[in-house]
């Protein structure tokens, strides 16, 4: 009896070191997705996981853990924009380019220039059209999985996707009218 006692408080232990092997890349995947920065992902990330050890034994209850640590890693990595831009006051943090090897110069700047376009006109968006869009097209995370994230119904992630993307759809073709 004793040792099924000390077994058992030794799987409720290991319970948050499974969760984060299992979660730590999903995690991160969200907090990249807000804060567009590999190093203030990381770090969300690690709070992200402090907060879930401080939850403790309590982590075994959990039906969905993977749906839970999905709503923790949204508000943590939200807040900690939120965060951000009161301290930076305005400045912008330039966004990657997607650029393969191997392109001339010229290609590569046109690429870059096209990307940080796309990245101020979904900046641009409204944060309820823009967080599902964001999630579900950029870092492909599951319509279920950013419902449950975003508190609304799978309904309303692909229909507030399909607006944005509409939205941003029309912003481009008017600067390539504007342009020619």
């Amino acid at each position: 009896m004793a040792g099924e006692a000390i077994a058992l408080a030794q799987r409720e232990e290991d319970v948050p070191e499974t969760i984060v092997r299992q979660h730590a890349r999903f995690v991160y995947r969200i907090a990249y997705s807000v804060l567009r920065n590999p190093a203030d992902a990381e770090d969300a990330t690690q709070e992200v996981f402090l907060r879930v050890l401080r939850y403790g034994k309590r982590i075994a209850g959990i039906e969905d853990q993977k749906a839970w640590l999905a709503r923790i890693a949204w508000r943590v990595a939200v807040e900690r924009r939120k965060r951000m831009a009161k301290a930076a006051a305005g400045t912008e943090v330039a966004g990657e380019a997607l650029v393969s090897p191997g392109h001339g110069a010229d290609r590569i700047v046109l690429e870059q220039e096209r990307n940080a376009v796309l990245e101020r006109l979904i900046s641009a968006l409204p944060s309820q059209l823009r967080d599902p869009l964001v999630l579900s097209t950029l870092e492909e995370i599951a319509p279920r999985e950013v419902a449950t994230m975003l508190g609304i119904s799978e309904a309303a992630v692909r229909s507030r996707t399909f607006r944005a993307r509409e939205i941003l759809k029309e912003r481009l073709l008017a600067l390539d009218g504007s342009r020619t």
